[in-house]
């Protein structure tokens, strides 16, 4: 076990999500694009990152933003060219960082040249490439299940006869990991990326690739009733992905992350331990799902700060215990900003960008920093849906109204805080025209908070939101606890802090933050008591403060105050 985790490089790293359609670009077609992403490596590189996660840039109609891959071994041509790709690889290699690439193997685009022929007749040997079913007997879907996007997750194909799935967009058509050509070719494409250069893979909603050949009716006895607990960390997965990593992820020292949808604790233990030879973590979102009620993403409520804390504890705890290793996330290109959703994106913007950082930067595992974050980007204001671009909230904001009974603006409102589009606004660099994400037309507006939040405005100032960032991931590197050391909660359900200790033989860290816009205290549970003693060895390591607290008993905390110190 020694030998392996040795090998884990990534275990002090720091992740860097690129959303390429919107980081920089360099052609001012008003897409951003590779040659963008290559010019601001030097960006990158000085805030400390160590693996830049490539969100995909494969030949793709973009009905999913790139989700739906017609080509996996091909550049689409609004992103650059290969040998742009070739160049990224080689500089980001030269600054000694990592490149991780996304994969997307659940579901292939219908315009992929597989699904052309296999739509062809019923004898078309990649036929068996997705999964087809008959209709009933009344010629309706096959079972009831939903996809993720809304609707059913069945269409209907005129010339043959059958319905095919799709889980997703209905333009994403699942593929079928039951038959062994299709897992010969996902490992044929990711063997050509590992043989570019690329260190690893982000593998998108890889625990839904095996489903119940039974293909059953969901009778709704499990919410939300959609199906997915036929799919969900399915009867082979853990089948699947062993045969990846003993073909490629392995032989490569790759690292590699799932991105595991309504998946559990024991699952992701068993994908991300090292002993079983699947990936190196997991994503999961339950964490997310905490101002959800009942489960709806298309309902509104006030988060449940509780649940919150019990689901990073839980999960901090759990994989622990079990040998596996967490991805840290509050932020993706699915997600509304967190800083909007958990704190003040107005009067205290600052102080919640940097709360939010210390409280996840102090947790087992490896952090994911999603464009943006670093410099406090908050949700955009959406007037109206023509601002929008996403296929999901496009559709989402028809059924609010026409099977929801919700009025207009009540579902522009929901979407306004649901929408993935959130986070897909252009980076914003300078005050300049466009935030000096393009010069010409950006295919997605641009926050018009811009001119006040931007990289360059953050560079020289020491107490910047983007300086707190660099701090949090040096710090990873050269605290040992923050890797290692035991996670104990410490608020013991306070209304208002969440607080932890990361604990090891040499070193305890400590991490205290309001979640609040009001003052807080908050008392140190017994054990610690000690520390506030006179010549007691700590550190304040981060601050979000002008002030710089004392470690001792009862803490004072203004709104959204959040330190973190270290006890030698």
């Amino acid at each position: 076990m020694e030998n392996m985790r040795a090998q884990e490089w990534w275990r002090r790293s720091t992740v860097y999500q690129v959303y390429p359609k919107s980081f920089k670009d360099s052609s001012g077609s008003g897409e951003g694009d590779i040659r963008g992403l290559t010019e601001k490596l030097d960006y990158l590189q000085k805030l400390g990152i160590d693996i830049i996660w490539l969100q995909p840039v494969y030949v793709s109609p973009q009905h999913d933003n790139g989700y739906d891959v017609a080509d996996y071994c091909e550049i689409n041509p609004e992103f650059g060219t290969m040998a742009d790709f070739d160049e990224l690889a080689k500089e980001i290699r030269l600054r000694g960082m990592h490149l991780m690439l996304d994969i997307v193997v659940n579901h292939s685009s219908t315009d992929h040249k597989w699904f052309q022929q296999a739509r062809q007749s019923k004898e078309n040997p990649y036929r068996n490439y997705y999964i087809w079913r008959d209709p009933k007997p009344d010629g309706s879907a096959p079972n009831n299940w939903q996809s993720k996007f809304g609707g059913s997750a069945w269409q209907y194909d005129e010339a043959t006869g059958q319905y095919f799935l799709t889980l997703f967009d209905k333009t994403q058509a699942d593929l079928n990991w039951e038959n062994p050509a299709v897992r010969e070719e996902v490992v044929k494409l990711m063997t050509f990326w590992a043989d570019k250069g690329v260190s690893g893979f982000r593998m998108d909603v890889i625990n839904l690739i095996s489903k119940d050949q039974e293909f059953p009716e969901d009778d709704g006895s499990l919410p939300p009733g959609d199906g997915r607990r036929f799919y969900t960390d399915g009867p082979r997965v853990h089948e699947y992905v062993k045969d990846m990593y003993k073909e490629v992820f392995g032989p490569n020292n790759m690292v590699t992350v799932g991105e595991m949808s309504s998946t559990t604790l024991e699952h992701c233990i068993r994908y991300s331990n090292p002993e079983e030879r699947e990936f190196s973590m997991t994503f999961n979102f339950h964490h997310l799902k905490v101002d959800y009620p009942n489960g709806q993403k298309w309902e509104l409520m006030p988060y449940d700060f509780e649940q919150l804390k019990q689901l990073f504890s839980e999960w901090q705890t759990g994989m622990q215990a079990g040998g596996g290793w967490n991805a840290l996330f509050f932020n993706n290109h699915d997600q509304p900003r967190a800083l909007s959703r958990f704190a003040d994106d107005g009067e205290y913007r600052a102080e919640s960008a940097k709360m939010l950082a210390t409280t996840l930067h102090g947790l087992q595992g490896t952090p994911y920093v999603y464009q943006g974050e670093e410099i406090g980007m908050p949700n955009p204001y959406w007037n109206d849906m023509s601002e929008l671009r996403d296929i999901e909230s496009r559709n989402m904001f028809k059924i609010l109204q026409e099977e929801r009974g919700k009025t207009a603006e009540e579902a522009l409102n929901i979407i306004r805080q649901r929408s993935r589009d959130n986070s897909r606004t252009p980076m914003q660099w300078n005050d300049g025209p466009q935030a000096g994400f393009t010069t010409g037309t950006p295919w997605i507006k641009v926050d018009e908070r811009y001119p006040e939040i931007n990289v360059e405005s953050q560079l020289a100032d020491p107490y910047s939101i983007l300086n707190h960032y660099k701090k949090l991931i040096a710090l990873r590197k050269s605290v040992d606890v923050i890797t290692n050391g035991r996670y104990e909660r410490l608020d013991e359900g306070h209304p208002q802090v969440f607080a932890y200790a990361r604990i090891s033989t040499s070193e305890t860290l400590v991490v205290v933050s309001n979640f609040s816009a009001r003052q807080a205290v908050f008392v140190l549970p017994e054990a610690f008591a000690d520390v506030s003693l006179e010549g007691s060895a700590y550190e304040l390591l981060a601050s979000n403060t002008e002030t710089t607290p004392l470690l001792q008993r009862e803490i004072e905390l203004s709104p959204y105050a959040s330190y973190m110190w270290v006890i030698r």
